[in-house]
């Protein structure tokens, strides 16, 4: 008896020591692939100096943490106000990378947030804080002075090095296993193109993090009638709102814009071979659907609000004896509608139409093309039309993305 109680823990004691050794020969099981950039400390992005938004900084500091309630000005006239609720414990960040708007002298910006960065990221980014965690670095970018003199290609190293420094100091000390949605336009997006691209489709870890993205007003490419391809090798189109992993692009143009009829669009154009994308953050299946738009009431500061064509003075057609407008946002419900297109040039945009009524008393119109630079379109609203549906897609996304997890 006692000879096979021996026998019976011997072989109890090598089942064990087996055991124990193919976890010891296989650290790595199960536990996926490494974050690549674990370990860095950026010089430049390590405090909280050269940040928009993070959740570091003080609400007062945080553009991200701003009032972004919002007066719903319906036809009849009749108002309603919108409160802006930000996520206190959000599961998901969101990386923001703003457009070309310093007024900078010189090819490239300094790391100073000027009131253009502060009221770009308040508007393109800060609403996605109803459900993540905001980053939005402040970077050298290629400056309003560097378009106009045709010297801006010369800046885009300095300005990409900036935004990729930044997003590998988030991924080694802040992201944490998150998932992460990047969000860009013009600039910001083509930049975050690059970085997709360059680093993120080359790495397992960084790929299975990526909620979405959502790249506006910097077109990417993909062979006609595919959704993966061209730019991008291994992030596809969204198609769907529980899809993840993919990415989310258009440009605005108004509809009958007579500027893309005379074949001078620079946005959502065509190249070697490639169709620009368009996708409809209100109706990613394709179709015309109501755009949730965002309207800020202050003026855009800097020399960007001078350059801008005055169809509208607010919600109201006659704004001098209109209600005044309490919050720093408004909105004109079922007004503007979005649909995408393919123009007879190859266009490929999202076209904008506004259902004005002249009996009502809302504005028959809204502002967003420039005096200057023909052919941009609706390039500087192409966030705040369908903001609100952009922010309903990332937050369907995010759920999509943590219930795969």
């Amino acid at each position: 008896m006692n000879r096979i109680l021996i026998a019976f823990a011997l072989v109890l004691s090598s089942l064990l020591v087996a055991c124990s050794d193919s976890n010891n020969n296989d650290p790595q099981l199960d536990q996926g692939p490494p974050n690549p950039f674990a370990g860095v400390v950026s010089a430049v992005y390590s405090g909280g100096d050269n940040w928009l938004c993070h959740p570091a900084l003080t609400d007062e500091n945080n553009v991200c943490a701003s009032n972004l309630d919002a007066t719903l000005v319906f036809a009849d006239g009749s108002t309603e106000v919108e409160l802006h609720n930000r996520e206190a414990d959000p599961k998901v960040d969101c990386f923001y990378v703003y457009p070309t708007v310093s007024g900078d002298p010189g090819t490239n910006a300094d790391l100073e947030e000027g009131a253009e960065e502060i009221f770009t990221t308040l508007n393109q980014a800060a609403r996605y804080s109803r459900f993540c965690r905001m980053f939005a670095p402040v970077y050298r970018q290629i400056t309003l002075a560097a378009i106009a003199s045709g010297a801006f290609g010369e800046g885009g190293s300095i300005a990409y090095a900036d935004v990729l420094d930044s997003f590998q100091h988030y991924m080694a000390n802040d992201n944490n296993g998150r998932g992460f949605i990047l969000l860009g336009h013009s600039q910001g997006a083509g930049h975050l193109k690059k970085l997709i691209a360059d680093t993120i489709e080359n790495d397992e870890y960084l790929l299975q993090h990526l909620v979405s993205a959502h790249l506006i007003g910097s077109a990417v490419r993909t062979p006609e009638g595919a959704d993966v391809g061209g730019d991008f090798q291994q992030v596809s189109v969204c198609r769907t709102s529980d899809q993840t992993g993919c990415v989310v692009n258009y440009s605005i143009y108004r509809q009958s814009d007579p500027e893309l009829a005379a074949g001078l669009a620079v946005f959502g154009t065509p190249s070697n071979g490639l169709t620009a994308v368009c996708t409809n953050p209100a109706a990613l299946a394709g179709g015309d659907a109501s755009l949730h738009s965002y309207f800020p009431v202050a003026a855009v500061p800097g020399v960007i609000d001078r350059l801008i064509v005055k169809r509208a003075d607010g919600p109201y057609a006659d704004s001098t004896s209109a209600p005044p407008i309490t919050t720093p946002f408004y909105a004109m419900p079922d007004f503007i509608s979005g649909q995408c297109a393919l123009d007879d040039n190859g266009i490929s945009y999202l076209e904008a139409t506004a259902h004005a009524d002249p009996l009502d008393p809302r504005a028959d119109d809204f502002n967003g093309e420039f005096v200057i630079f023909p052919g941009w379109g609706l390039h500087l609203v192409d966030m705040t039309l369908p903001m609100g549906d952009l922010v309903d897609l990332g937050s369907a996304q995010a759920e999509a993305w943590l219930q795969d997890q």
